[in-house]
């Protein structure tokens, strides 16, 4: 993000001299943008006649997804339709500064605590439903960011640049009400294993009897963890889930189905994931349940996921292998086995990720797609002096492997920020893109041709590639990217693809409404916004 106008423009300004009015704005961020994307209604002018205002309908910001942020003194204003409240805000990829329109026809600055109870009672006359989980999720989100803004004033960012890439996601997804909440518990019992305080932590080592051993597919990095006694195998946890599953695993303690061996001799390093880490000494990821609320759903390892998990794997990884090009040698990063005790299926789970040495390309970096958006030392993005050719490189490696996965293998990639890698040369060009996450996939025909499209076209344009390109806007004022994202998606001549480059509108997941109305995590909701990839 360039640097700010004004002490309003941006988060980054308060971080030093107002660390409490910095949480804050890192918090109204993100509720910002679900408010306006998902319910309120843009007005003209905040003297406009409340009937004008109205006659507006959902019309979205036309700016939308190209990257342009208005001038610091130049606020958008929205009507909520709920309370028919007047809102206007500071900025677009970024929206801060929230003001309510008085009853006197001033306007009334609202930090996030006053934000809160605005959507709250917006929600709850929009929608008919009442929500008081949700409300506490946006204030716990809150407070994550300033417990996470204290530790990393005491702690080192880790020297790896991909490591860092992973470590920095302060604001986090973009569009989520309460993108930092982490449960109920208190601060103490997740500050230590949260990657954005650069958190590194050794791995809580089990002993887990031989016959109540569950495991399906490539486990044996797990024995090369630690040594379990005769008998028994070594099972890995992450300490935070032990801790949180401690009442539920006491019988099994108590009766030896499990002992405890310790912790690994190696720390490991949390991802952006927070339930997922990674062992630079063995170059291995680990994924593991949390019985915690993170954005939408409790980050468990369901069982119908694992028992799906290594059809699922294999087709995607068939798929990448066939669809790899010298100029797109996509990667995808299998999630080869998983390995769990009978008594405690989900609760113990571990799953095996593939590392990154064996797919990188030689003598390139790789960089997590959802840090490009956010600050942080080493960001390609930020420090390329030719965005028009580091854009075209980016979309030449992300696009190609999932549309082709989609087109020609059915396989559904969730390429989302998240779940995408991608690899520079020593010149910060984008070179290769390293896909990851087989629990997101889905295959055709589970789900409708239809359903799936849908789903990769948020994930990765609506999710991913309008985000990409405002942050490269931002610190490229009047780069325009969408006419070379345009060119690359009419490479790939199927029928979805060109009813793409025409529709008006994609499909934007409703995060916010689907949380107020208590939806299942995986019940995605979308409504219409501007497609920036249709010709005009």
């Amino acid at each position: 993000m360039p640097p700010p106008a004004d002490d309003d423009a941006t988060p980054r300004a308060h971080e030093e001299a107002h660390p409490v009015a910095h949480a804050d704005a890192y918090a109204v961020t993100p509720l910002l943008n679900c408010l306006l994307r998902e319910v309120a209604q843009p007005v003209p002018d905040a003297d406009a006649d409340e009937s004008q205002g109205r006659g507006q309908g959902r019309d979205r910001d036309r700016d939308w997804g190209q990257g342009r942020e208005n001038k610091a003194d130049t606020p958008r204003t929205y009507r909520l339709p709920g309370t028919g409240r007047l809102l206007r805000v500071h900025g677009t990829r970024r929206p801060t500064a929230p003001e309510v329109r008085a009853d006197d026809g001033t306007w009334r600055r609202l930090g996030h605590p006053e934000l809160v109870k605005l959507v709250a009672e917006e929600l709850r006359r929009h929608t008919g439903v009442p929500n008081q989980e949700l409300p506490a999720e946006m204030t716990d989100s809150r407070d994550a960011v300033a417990a996470l803004l204290a530790a990393r004033a005491g702690a080192t960012p880790p020297t790896d640049p991909y490591l860092r890439s992973e470590q920095s996601l302060l604001t986090g997804h973009a569009h989520h009400p309460a993108p930092k909440a982490r449960g109920d518990g208190p601060t103490a019992s997740w500050l230590p294993y949260a990657p954005e305080a650069y958190a590194r932590f050794p791995l809580t080592l089990l002993g887990l009897r031989e016959d109540a051993v569950v495991e399906e597919g490539d486990t044996s990095s797990l024995d090369r963890l630690g040594t379990a006694p005769p008998g028994y195998r070594l099972l890995p946890a992450h300490p935070w889930q032990v801790e949180l599953a401690a009442r539920s695993l006491a019988p099994a303690f108590a009766d030896g189905r499990l002992i405890r061996l310790g912790t690994t001799a190696f720390p490991v390093w949390p991802t952006a994931a927070i339930r997922t880490v990674y062992t630079p000494a063995h170059d291995l990821f680990l994924k593991f349940s949390l019985d915690v609320r993170i954005t939408n759903d409790i980050r468990r390892l369901w069982r119908h996921d694992l028992l799906k998990l290594r059809r699922t794997d294999q087709a995607t990884g068939e798929a990448f292998t066939a669809s790899a090009t010298p100029d797109a040698p996509a990667a995808w990063l299998s999630d080869r086995g998983y390995r769990t005790a009978d008594f405690a299926f989900e609760e113990l789970a571990v799953l095996v990720r593939d590392g990154l040495h064996h797919h990188l390309l030689p003598g390139t970096t790789p960089h997590l797609a959802a840090a490009l958006t956010e600050d942080y030392e080493g960001n390609p993005l930020a420090t390329t002096t030719a965005p028009a050719t580091w854009w075209e490189a980016y979309l030449a490696q992300v696009v190609p492997p999932a549309l082709t996965a989609f087109a020609r293998h059915g396989v559904v990639v969730e390429a989302h920020l998240q779940n995408t890698l991608i690899a520079v040369d020593t010149d910060g060009t984008p070179v290769q893109a390293l896909y990851r996450d087989a629990e997101g996939v889905k295959l055709l025909p589970e789900v409708t041709r239809e359903a799936g499209w849908e789903r990769l076209v948020y994930c990765l344009v609506v999710n991913h590639l309008t985000e990409v390109a405002a942050a490269l806007t931002d610190h490229h004022p009047g780069f325009t990217p969408w006419p070379a994202a345009r060119r690359e998606f009419s490479r790939h001549p199927f029928p979805e693809v060109q009813a793409l480059l025409t529709t008006p509108t994609l499909p934007a997941k409703t995060n916010l409404l689907l949380r107020w109305t208590d939806a299942d995590g995986a019940a995605a909701r979308y409504l219409p916004v501007p497609n920036p990839l249709a010709e005009t």
